[in-house]
């Protein structure tokens, strides 16, 4: 099973290390049903997890100038806030409340990488209120659901502040790395964790990461964001409809459906991938 979790954990951290996001998405339900991990103890597990890959991939981007370390900075101060107040809160929360709302915030995410942002996109900068109250909230999502909010903090980053692309992704790992961390230390005091397990995982994602960080120099973003957004957008559809009644699941034999749209996702992004990384026709 550690193998298991070794493999998907690379995985998920080459595409943290690649999209500058996402990564809690994966992470926080591969503990909770492919290692059998309890929700809220996979919670913060997972903000741990985040928090340590996105700082690793986000030194990567840093060494190659795609890092805005004063705006990254001064939005990360704020989603911080969010984030251990929120963390602290999600004790009173009952554990399938929190999956269902992390299920809501994992469809929310498809829905902004399938949008975009696009490269060519250049909006007038927002005042510094503006993004702080914006940094505030993704801060209190990352907080009480686990999610490490890179889906909010590109686009924000890159519609509201007016970073390209590739910035904006950079960027945005130093923003999960820091409010992840701060949303793990609201969580941690009632959380059970496994110190071996949380080791395995957060190494091969931190490996996993610096793959991605190299990969981000070769592989179009966009076409990668998209695949990655019908990845999110089966994701949590599918948690969704795990909190349904047994009887309800069961008539939808929900495994099956599962495992059938993932095949369908993963050999669309497969196919994209392929064609982004293909040299052109002469």
């Amino acid at each position: 099973m550690l193998l298991v979790a070794a493999l998907l954990s690379a995985g998920i951290g080459a595409t943290l290390g690649l999209l500058g996001g996402g990564g809690s998405v994966l992470t926080l339900p591969m503990l909770v049903y492919v290692l059998g991990v309890a929700p809220k103890d996979a919670i913060a597990a997972s903000l741990l997890v985040v928090g340590l890959t996105s700082a690793a991939a986000a030194a990567g981007h840093a060494r190659a100038g795609r890092v805005d370390a004063r705006l990254g900075l001064s939005f990360a101060a704020a989603a911080m806030l969010g984030a251990y107040l929120w963390g602290r809160a999600a004790r009173l929360v009952p554990p399938g409340l929190l999956l269902a709302g992390f299920g809501a915030v994992t469809l929310a995410a498809s829905v902004a990488m399938l949008r975009g942002p696009r490269a060519s996109a250049r909006t007038r900068p927002r005042s510094a209120p503006t993004l702080a109250a914006i940094a505030l909230a993704v801060g209190g999502v990352s907080g009480l659901v686990g999610a490490g909010g890179g889906f909010v903090v590109v686009p924000a980053l890159t519609l509201l502040a007016g970073l390209p692309l590739p910035r904006a992704i950079g960027t945005s790992l130093l923003v999960i790395a820091l409010q992840s961390l701060s949303g793990f230390a609201g969580h941690a005091a009632d959380a059970h964790l496994d110190v071996a397990l949380l080791a395995v995982v957060s190494s091969a994602s931190i490996a996993g990461s610096a793959a991605g960080v190299a990969l981000s120099r070769r592989v179009r973003a966009l076409d990668l964001r998209t695949a990655f957004g019908w990845l999110v957008l089966v994701t949590g559809a599918a948690m969704l409809l795990a909190q349904l009644p047994a009887a309800v699941t069961r008539a939808l034999h929900l495994p099956s459906l599962a495992a059938g749209a993932a095949l369908v996702a993963l050999a669309w992004a497969v196919t994209r991938l392929r064609a982004s990384t293909s040299p052109p026709a002469r």
